[in-house]
């Protein structure tokens, strides 16, 4: 058992997150007629040794099933749903208990079509996605369209190269090169594992004071000492508890990677659906940490693994105990986790996850394993009471803020427009000033303790609470608000802003703005960004703001700020090919995206690169750094190259 907690240790550190272009699975189409008024779309695939793709029976679909979406169809209509067939896997998944069907060496998908006219249209796009032991590609589309009869699809007859994105084609030439000669140092990575490993560990802490963990620690220790009162083997006992603690969270984050994948994580942290379930979920636990009601897991599984424990001897029945753990204490550490997997998706690795839950676990995990081997210092401990239910009220205001970021990011990204920067922070504003009156015993909720006195450390976190809010109240007007310039929507969302410092960008169009440059006579400085991007938020905030950064950008510079996570459809799908295979753009941001990555060699942001009236750079590229003097470099650089 130790040589496995080990290897699984090791495999887990070993993982590489050095992703590389790749097309595993080659597909083609045709449209089969086989009848005046019966056909079929037949999609082949031929998969790489060691890849596979999903069928499309997932429970729910998911990121990783198959699909198929009919852009638009005339005198036919679709018969039934899209059927799968090939060399078929099935698999049953434990962690999530759902029934796998892949394909491997060959795929073959079939959509059924009823012809109802002489002349009909069909078009549309197959969706799917390729996985192997390690990680999921981003879903790839196989394109199709036909007429009457026209059995070609356009994956053979699409023009290469940029064709059809930009009438100016010269300023999407790549100069991926020239960035090289400027010593491009450009990472595509926008997250360390070591900011990862801390946000886990301070979620580990956090989730250490809720009461469905405090609790359990005087359970672990007195069943450590029943256990064995022999020095040496207890000491084994509890580290190798500690152990199977921290093997427990991490396979848990390897598992949502290694199912969904890291690019499919990445591509929901934006998705309008699925930002509004986790707003609801974290406003439902907001509402369980108030008291309205309890979130638990059936009590017969904790039970039953406990018993197990209790029965069963050496190695196994510690590690059953650790899996106790995890199972009670679920209530409470399930928001923290899923938040944490959550942020940690945007960095498209598929090692970030397990890093993140390396470091909760390990948080968690020091406590049980430090009582566990000096027990004497479990009877100082406070003991659980009042104090715990002020914990769980606490963690149920931070729910609700950060819920809404969830909001916020979806409504940014789909341009609905009801959650502007002013709506955003008056709803903070409102939230951590109640959280300070009640940290001041000023409100009570059902599960308070009438009798419960203000502590110190209550008391202090009272007032914290309401300064902080305090401190938001000018961002109504347009202040900067650094502290929280992560979560808060972007400046541009304000409606009412004295502020003067603040950067405003002239284009959210590429080409118009590089055409309107060249009249100007001014150098251009593009601004890649995202709606869900929290590095994004705090270059804008922390750096923008300053003087003389402000008043290069908007004196000598042509901003052209990209969203590359923009939802909002194109006004016609443009196909283009890209190494070598055909891909569909059909959103804004899927086009400003696919400029950064062919013109620029890059596809993380924020990303920042400064560049001539010919689409030429003027300077290497500048990621997240908020050195100021660094970026004024970076800009004043570009402004001297250009006026050579």
């Amino acid at each position: 058992m130790k040589k496995i907690f080990f290897s699984l240790l090791l495999s887990v550190l070993a993982i590489s997150s050095i992703a590389q272009i790749q097309e595993p699975v080659k597909f083609s189409a045709e449209l089969k007629i086989i009848s005046d008024s019966e056909a079929e779309i037949i999609f082949t695939g031929t998969i790489d040794d060691g890849w596979h793709v999903y069928s499309t029976e997932l429970p729910s679909g998911g990121p990783i099933s198959s699909s198929i979406t009919i852009e638009e169809i005339k005198g036919a209509e679709t018969d039934g749903k899209l059927t799968s067939g090939g060399s078929e896997i099935k698999a049953f998944d434990k962690v999530f208990e759902i029934n796998l069907r892949y394909f491997e060496k060959n795929v073959v998908f079939v959509q059924k079509i009823k012809i109802t006219a002489p002349v009909y249209q069909i078009k549309g796009y197959l969706e799917y996605a390729a996985c192997n032991e390690e990680s999921c590609l981003p879903p790839a589309d196989v394109s199709f369209n036909y007429t009457n009869g026209d059995v070609e699809a356009i994956a053979g007859n699409s023009q290469t190269g940029v064709s059809g994105v930009s009438e100016s084609s010269d300023y999407w030439t790549p100069v991926i090169k020239e960035l090289d000669s400027f010593g491009e140092t450009f990472g595509k990575s926008d997250i360390s594992w070591i900011y990862i490993f801390i946000t886990g560990f301070l979620g580990g802490l956090l989730a250490l004071f809720t009461p469905c963990v405090w609790p359990i620690i005087p359970m672990t220790v007195s069943f450590f000492l029943k256990k064995n009162k022999a020095r040496k083997r207890g000491i084994r006992d509890a580290i190798t508890y500690g152990v199977s603690i921290i093997v427990i969270y991490v396979l848990l984050g390897l598992a949502v990677t290694l199912i969904f994948g890291a690019s499919a994580l990445n591509a929901l942290s934006t998705n309008a659906i699925f930002n509004i379930l986790f707003f609801l979920m974290l406003v439902i636990f907001a509402a369980s940490f108030f008291g309205a009601f309890e979130i638990t897991l059936p009590s017969s599984w904790s039970t039953a693994v406990d018993s197990k424990a209790e029965k069963t001897g050496g190695l196994i029945g510690i590690f059953l105990m650790a899996f106790t753990l995890a199972l009670v204490s679920f209530s409470c550490t399930g928001p923290i986790i899923g938040f944490l997997l959550v942020e940690v998706s945007t960095t498209g690795s598929i090692v970030a996850p397990a890093i993140g839950m390396l470091g909760f676990a390990v948080a968690l995990a020091l406590p049980f394993t430090f009582f566990a081997l000096f027990p004497s210092f479990l009877k100082s401990a406070p003991k659980s009471g009042g104090w715990m239910n002020v914990v769980k009220i606490f963690l149920g205001f931070i729910e609700l803020a950060f819920a809404l970021k969830f909001l916020s990011v979806a409504d940014l990204a789909y341009g609905w427009g009801i959650l502007d920067r002013e709506a955003f922070l008056s709803l903070w504003i409102v939230i951590f000033g109640l959280l300070g009156i009640y940290m001041l015993g000023k409100i009570k909720f059902p599960h308070d303790d009438d009798s419960t006195k203000v502590s110190i450390p209550r008391f202090f976190l009272g007032l914290f609470s309401i300064a902080f809010a305090i401190y938001m109240i000018p961002g109504l007007w347009g202040a900067p608000l650094k502290a929280i310039s992560a979560f808060s929507p972007p400046m541009n969302t304000q409606d009412f802003n004295l502020y003067t410092k603040e950067v405003h960008a002239k284009f959210d169009d590429f080409d118009i703005g590089m055409e309107y440059a060249k009249k100007s006579g001014k150098p251009v400085m593009i601004d890649f960004t995202g709606y869900g991007c929290v590095n994004c938020r705090k270059m804008e905030l922390a750096v923008w703001t300053d003087s003389k950064v402000s008043k290069i950008i908007d004196n000598d510079y042509i901003l052209i700020t990209l969203f590359v996570d923009d939802k909002r459809p194109l006004r016609q799908p443009i196909t283009i090919i890209e190494n070598g295979k055909e891909i569909t753009l059909r959103s804004i941001g899927d086009r400003w995206s696919y400029l950064q990555r062919i013109k620029f060699g890059a596809n993380a942001q924020p990303f920042y690169v400064l560049l001539d009236n010919n689409g030429k750079p003027l300077n290497k590229s500048y990621a997240y750094d908020e050195n100021i003097d660094k970026y004024v470099e970076f800009l004043q650089t570009g402004l001297d190259n250009y006026k050579k």
